[in-house]
């Protein structure tokens, strides 16, 4: 596994200067250390502040950049006034994509970056990732899939270099939350980050809350679902999401799953050719 951290460095390297994309996921923070590791100065890291993405998010990406001294750009991204965006279409999160990474690659510009460059890995070929034919578009470069890192290595190598990410759960834009067609609104988005936040606080670390009109579908791992069922949590989860704005509160009992909007999607409509689904 160390050859391939060497590949990533020695790839790195010839990129002379980058801007990366830099969410502050398990992803990102592996390349954005390793780029700043062996560029220095010539490594900024570009972050996308907007509806979409938690307060908390943002704030775990603004400390680990004060705490490596990484140079950091945040971008104020008005998500909903990309046109078609705010209707959620299945072709969402590629013209979210196209639009946030064109202007980063206009920040990579001014600040004089050779190239922009993101954190998929290995294992998002698996996957539908409408994001990554946005992407392969813009030219923007992706060093842990080229190198061929799988997430699993990723939080290997991130437990090794103490990154606070290495056992991070997985997560996507709080805009995957929603089912296909349904309008997207700054009001719904904050109940779910609200919801999310609540069940996060409560101990339930992997977890979704997907929103179908005005019912929370909550998704836990498994073995979590007992700690959900005891009185006290189940009815402050109940009290709380109705407070946020829910009228229906259910779980769902095949867990938690990456995607799980894109189930009821069809086989002509949802291939990863049309570029027409999410993962969240």
């Amino acid at each position: 596994m160390s050859g391939k951290l060497e590949k990533l460095k020695n790839y790195i390297h010839d990129l002379g200067s980058v801007a990366v994309a830099f969410s502050g996921g398990v992803d990102s923070t592996f390349l954005m250390k390793t780029a700043h590791d062996v560029l220095g100065e010539k490594a900024a890291a570009v972050t996308v502040s907007s509806c979409f993405v938690p307060v908390r998010e943002l704030n775990e990406a603004r400390e680990f950049c004060e705490k490596e001294g990484i140079r950091q750009i945040i971008v104020e991204a008005d998500v909903l006034h990309i046109e078609g965006i705010a209707s959620n279409p299945k072709n969402r999160c590629y013209l979210c994509k196209r639009a946030i990474f064109a202007e980063i690659k206009r920040v990579a510009r001014e600040i004089g970056a050779a190239c922009v460059a993101e954190g998929s890995n290995l294992d998002d070929l698996g996957d539908y990732r409408p994001g990554l034919q946005a992407i392969a578009e813009l030219g923007v470069r992706s060093p842990l899939r080229e190198t061929g890192l799988t997430k699993q290595e990723i939080r290997a190598y991130s437990k090794e270099l103490g990154l606070p990410t290495w056992e991070k759960p997985s997560y996507a834009c709080l805009a995957s939350r929603f089912v296909y067609g349904e309008e997207i609104t700054v009001e719904k988005l904050a109940m779910t980050d609200q919801a999310e936040q609540l069940l996060l606080d409560l101990g339930f670390r992997q977890m979704r809350v997907r929103v179908h009109g005005t019912m929370a579908r909550i998704e836990l791992l498994p073995e979590q679902f007992g700690k959900l069922m005891e009185p006290e949590i189940r009815e402050k989860v109940e009290v709380k999401f109705r407070e946020y704005g829910f009228t229906y509160v259910t779980l769902d009992l095949q867990g938690y799953r990456t995607g799980s909007m894109n189930e009821t999607l069809t086989e002509s409509a949802g291939g990863v050719g049309n570029d027409s689904s999410q993962k969240g």
